[in-house]
């Protein structure tokens, strides 16, 4: 605020510098969706490593082709995942103690292995006595059916039947367990249950086990479960990444562990994926279907797959050939095949961390761990079919073992000539476009004349001379690597008087080295006379 002088004397006034820091955000929040065998339904779950996921969703699943990609994804780099889980037909598994009946917290089977106990070792009235409102609940998870091991314990204190008490029972269930829920529209029960007492002897509780008829894994997910049309407005599914913040790369895994058709993702969900990463700014990566067994099928079958998903959103898409062997911890190791895109995501989260967004993920440092084998063995030659239609090749060569071999996006087969053809460049793009659009929020309502347009100009500029100094832009100087406009050029009266403000950015990419070609030439000397 500026200062009213109102007596003889020096006055200190503060000016702002107009200076905003802008922050990039992160680049490799991989978003997974499929089939788990526990967790939340529906609900982007951000977790940090594979232990969240065992911990949050049941780990490893035979059924769950999400749950290997998720541990590929960590295996090769990944660091931030967002998961969510869907199901067909799925319920959760009931249990009753006495009058009061909970439900496991999730459906599916794992729920069977819930037991719970009630005792009355509560908190005492102030006289003394035993408040006949309040019970303590005990909730454990088994690591298995008819195993002793307890994989997981909560203990409720102090639960009251009292609707108007702060401990009332079905509040503290609601918020604070997470092994098991009331049902919905359940009566509420004004007498506490039973209390179990203790075994003889062993002074172990007496647990109530859940009925064994309850809880359903469901059946095998289709496409319906993933981007049917119903979904988008209940935010479910794929649209259920509306109540995430921030997701960088999109993985949906093969419906089924089965290697056929009926696995496969279908080409009309990758389009709706496709669309939805090219609104969110994010970068899917297509798996390959089980039909591309050799280099010829994926040749005749690449552009029926882009025409699906369409050139335009093609540009924020990758695919990867051929699929992966590795061994399966389920399977006593035995080397079962899988779907790329899980280790893939990896790959882009190490690079990403080791080198910058602007480095493409392949080449020889861009290793893929725990693949014993390729599902198909190619030869330069045969990479060099591909390449130039788009598809992305992992390669084995001795030495370096397997690696990824190709960096071009969906849309950057050699005759579609487009300037998004190189996975880094819209990469960077994509990030330059989402740090700069939650980077100038402050703009918004400000008076639209120089004072401002020279803040944007210092703000935005500052930002991208630091990704110069990175080594993410083309040119020797900042002039030649990139440009920040925002001045009465490009916002004129016109745009301001429909309260507009116009900012223009460029930038020169660095594109990856592709074809390294090394000429040699005998030098021709003349004998000595």
């Amino acid at each position: 605020m500026p200062v009213t002088p109102t007596y003889p004397g020096v006055y200190v006034e503060e000016i702002p510098s107009g200076v905003r820091t802008i922050t990039g955000v992160s680049t490799s929040i991989t978003a997974f969706i499929g089939r788990a065998l526990k967790g939340q339904l529906d609900e982007p779950i951000r977790i940090q490593n594979f232990g969240d996921f065992v911990r949050q969703f049941g780990g490893l699943w035979n059924h769950s082709t999400m749950s290997y990609a998720v541990q590929q994804y960590f295996l090769n780099g990944g660091q931030d995942a967002i998961i969510i889980r869907v199901h067909k037909g799925a319920t959760n598994a009931k249990l009753t103690i006495g009058s009061l009946k909970l439900e496991a917290a999730s459906p599916g089977s794992w729920g069977k292995n819930l037991r719970s106990a009630v005792n009355y070792n509560t908190r005492k009235n102030d006289d003394g006595t035993e408040d006949p409102k309040l019970f303590n609940l005990t909730i454990q998870e088994l690591e298995a059916p008819g195993s002793d091991k307890v994989a997981a314990t909560e203990t409720l204190r102090n639960l009251s039947t009292d609707q108007d008490s702060a401990r009332f029972y079905k509040k503290v269930i609601e918020q604070e367990s997470s092994l098991v829920n009331v049902p919905e529209n359940e009566p509420d029960i004004t007498t506490r249950p039973d209390d179990t007492k203790f075994k003889d002897k062993t002074q172990e509780l007496d647990y109530a086990k859940a009925d064994v008829a309850t809880g359903s894994d469901g059946e095998d997910i289709t496409d319906r479960e993933i981007c049917d049309p119903g979904l988008e407005a209940d935010r479910k599914g794929l649209y259920a990444l509306d109540k995430a913040d921030l997701f960088n790369l999109l993985c949906i895994p093969p419906l089924t562990r089965k290697q056929d058709d009926k696995a496969d993702v279908t080409k009309e969900t990758w389009a709706k994926a496709a669309k939805y990463c090219k609104n969110k700014r994010a970068f899917l990566i297509v798996d390959p279907p089980s039909d591309w067994k050799k280099i010829s099928q994926a040749v005749s079958k690449v552009d029926d797959l882009r025409d699906a998903i369409g050139t335009d959103l093609a540009t924020n898409a990758a695919i990867y050939f051929p699929r992966l062997k590795m061994a399966d911890p389920l399977k006593e190791n035995r080397t079962e095949e899988f779907a790329p895109c899980g280790a893939i995501a990896g790959i882009f989260a190490r690079t990403d961390s080791q080198r910058g967004i602007w480095k493409a993920p392949a080449g020889i440092e861009a290793s893929v761990v725990g693949v014993r084998e390729l599902s198909y063995k190619m030869t330069d030659g045969e990479n060099g079919q591909l390449n130039p239609l788009g598809v992305n090749c992992v390669r084995n060569f001795p030495v370096y073992g397997n690696v990824l071999w190709g960096a071009r996006t969906l849309a950057g087969a050699d005759q579609l000539a487009s300037e998004w053809k190189y996975v880094p460049v819209r990469r960077l793009a994509l990030y330059l476009e989402e740090s700069l659009y939650r980077g100038t929020q402050w703009v918004v309502f400000e008076p639209n004349d120089e004072p401002l347009w020279s803040q944007i100009r210092l703000n935005i500029g500052s930002f991208m001379n630091n990704l110069f100094k990175q080594g993410a832009f083309q040119g020797k100087t900042p002039k030649e690597a990139y440009f920040v406009k925002c001045d009465s050029e490009t916002t004129t009266q016109y745009d301001i008087d429909r309260g507009i403000v116009n900012i223009v950015i460029g930038f020169a990419p660095l594109k990856p080295a592709e074809f390294v070609i090394l000429k040699f030439q005998q030098i021709a000397r003349e004998s000595a006379t």
